[in-house]
């Protein structure tokens, strides 16, 4: 993404753009998403709350995880070492399959810390030592999978010997883990009301599931689009916890336009002759923590203004109805 990111500054430059290179955020002299943790860090606030608000420490208390994902990836990767109480049963990702039917919550997590360390990991480097007995690492190409009691125990096959791969994705998906965490590309949740197209995600058409037949209690969606906006209505609906997410995933977008609005700002100094690039860009490191804490607070705001508008939407219809109406008017 850097050098995306630089190539479009690098144009931007060269035809004298006002913007100059705070044109594309992310570069070599911009914030690393990734190496932030922010999108995930974000996400991570309204999972709390909603944790929070069902009694729940996220922070101190052991929790079951399922996921899509690897621990390669920016959101997924961080997002799973965010809590030290994460017990993930259950991901998968284009290549493998993970299931661990009872992880220890301690052990797992350093394990998962090594692979996002190697930068370049997988499911299959995972030490299968530590997976608990019966969970195991399976490819994505195979024809069938030979269950374990305990993973047949773990997602409710009924005394199936043998599923399908795609019949163990729906399973994770529709497991009853406390918290279901979207890392990947992928839209894999939609309204029994939608047909399949309607997610725009062809390739993931066998794998779908509906809203309403989700069993987690929390979702976090880190990932863009992992579900439709009437797919999570309808697990809404059911009284699952989960915010749109452009709400979940706005840390990313955030971190970018602090650090556009952090050049434009310096930008104006250096064409004064009052600061060199080399000490804006000195500048920008020593800010990344404060960046950071800005744009965690904002997500923590967001969730608890969804919160409080949640608690009053009942005394607010009124208000709600006659601005449908004034819209409506208005055309």
């Amino acid at each position: 993404m850097a050098t995306f990111s630089d190539l479009a500054n690098g144009v931007a430059r060269d035809y004298g753009f006002w913007l100059d290179d705070a044109f594309a955020s992310g570069g070599s002299a911009g914030y690393d998403h990734k190496k932030m943790g922010i999108t995930a860090r974000g996400g991570w606030e309204s999972v709390k709350r909603h944790f929070r608000e069902m009694g729940i420490n996220s922070q101190k208390e052991d929790f079951t995880v399922v996921g899509v994902g690897d621990m390669s990836g920016d959101v997924f990767g961080n997002g799973m070492l965010l809590s030290k109480h994460i017990k993930l049963i259950g991901a998968f990702n284009h290549m493998h399959i993970f299931v661990d039917p009872e992880p220890d919550a301690a052990t797992s997590w350093k394990e998962r810390n090594r692979l996002f360390r190697m930068g370049r990991s997988s499911w299959s480097d995972y030490d299968k030592k530590l997976i608990s007995k019966g969970g195991g690492i399976f490819d994505r190409s195979a024809k069938s999978i030979k269950l374990s009691s305990q993973i047949a125990e773990l997602y409710d096959f009924d005394s199936k010997d043998t599923v399908t791969t795609n019949d163990l994705f729906r399973a994770i998906l529709l497991s009853e883990a406390d918290l279901l965490w979207f890392g990947k590309i992928g839209t894999y949740v939609k309204s029994s009301d939608e047909p399949d197209s309607a997610a725009g995600d062809r390739i993931n058409d066998p794998l779908r599931v509906d809203g309403r037949e989700l069993r987690c209690r929390v979702i976090g969606e880190g990932a863009n689009l992992g579900i439709t906006q009437p797919g999570r209505i309808k697990f809404a609906l059911r009284g699952g916890r989960i915010n749109p997410d452009f709400i979940d995933n706005s840390a990313g977008v955030a971190s970018s336009d602090h650090e556009v609005n952090i050049k434009t700002l310096l930008g104006e100094v250096i064409s004064d002759g009052k600061l060199t690039l080399a000490e804006r860009n000195k500048t920008l490191v020593k800010m990344t923590n404060d960046v950071a804490a800005h744009v965690l607070m904002d997500n923590y705001r967001q969730s608890m203004a969804l919160t409080h508008a949640e608690a009053l939407a009942g005394e607010t219809v009124g208000e709600a109805a006659r601005f449908i109406r004034s819209l409506e008017r208005s055309g």
